[in-house]
């Protein structure tokens, strides 16, 4: 729960408490039960802070009970010493601390499955949907970036000759060797079996070039050999679709001009 929630929560918290003690005072009468409006801003305060606070609302709400109870001149104040109030005090207290507890437990439970809808099973980076948040967040930012794009070269020949675990292994490998040569300000994210998509501070194309340079020496040193292609915002493009298309381009040319460079292994003679 973010902090304006939690705030309103305990400021409507408060102000029951108040209304409630107020109410008491005024009209309460033996059987009438005001008292019972104290739950309503018992649970407000937990589901807002959790167990600890529920709890110390509930005593707050038994000492408001006994002071109104005291100051009430309609109500004998013998009733606050009797059995019924201890059990009332014993049940709000019970009551704050078991909504908080499931408010807090609900909240992490939340907080899970939010990491678990925004992240990749295999490699644990964020995925697709994640991706699409952090780039239009750099859109609405408007500072120039560059959009990544790492198609691993060498997957179908580790599931081909290794399996594919070794080729989930190998994936995982190359999503921690570009994680970690990224900076703090870079985003990184799966999006398709053997392609990985990077969000970069950098201001030009030849910024972009460096980088992917750099990460596909780092890459062929560990088995993860990867092709990358790239685009600038906004000189390549000022819109998600158009950044893609021209990284994606751009990789598969480079891809193709590999293909043609690589050396062709000689011809085995027959032995007679």
């Amino acid at each position: 729960m973010t902090a304006a929630p939690r705030n309103l929560l305990l400021v409507a918290s408060g102000l029951i408490f108040a209304l409630t003690l107020s109410c008491f005072l005024l009209y309460e009468r033996p059987g009438l039960g005001l008292g019972h409006f104290y739950y309503i801003a018992i649970a407000l305060a937990a589901m807002a802070a959790g167990p600890r606070l529920g709890a110390i609302a509930g005593f707050v709400a038994a000492a408001l009970y006994a002071t109104g109870v005291v100051a009430n001149p309609n109500i004998a104040s013998a009733e606050v010493l009797r059995v019924g109030t201890v059990t009332r005090a014993i049940t709000y207290v019970t009551i704050g601390w078991l909504i908080g507890w499931f408010a807090s437990r609900n909240r992490a439970m939340l907080d899970e499955m939010r990491v678990l809808a925004e992240r990749d099973v295999l490699t644990g980076l964020p995925n697709t949907r994640a991706f699409e948040t952090a780039i239009t967040r750099r859109f609405a930012d408007g500072r120039p970036f560059g959009l990544l794009l790492a198609d691993m070269d060498a997957l179908k020949d580790f599931n081909r000759d290794e399996g594919f675990t070794a080729g989930n292994d190998a994936l995982r490998r190359l999503a921690d060797q570009i994680l970690k040569s990224l900076g703090p300000e870079d985003d990184v994210a799966r999006v398709g079996s053997d392609e990985f998509a990077i969000l970069a501070a950098v201001r030009n194309s030849d910024g972009a070039a460096q980088l992917a340079a750099k990460l596909e020496r780092m890459l062929a040193d560990d088995r993860t050999k990867a092709t990358l292609g790239w685009a600038v915002y906004p000189n390549e493009g000022d819109n998600a679709l158009a950044l893609y298309r021209a990284a994606s381009e751009r990789l598969y040319a480079r891809k193709v001009m590999r293909s043609y460079l690589r050396p062709v292994p000689e011809p085995i003679e027959a032995v007679s």
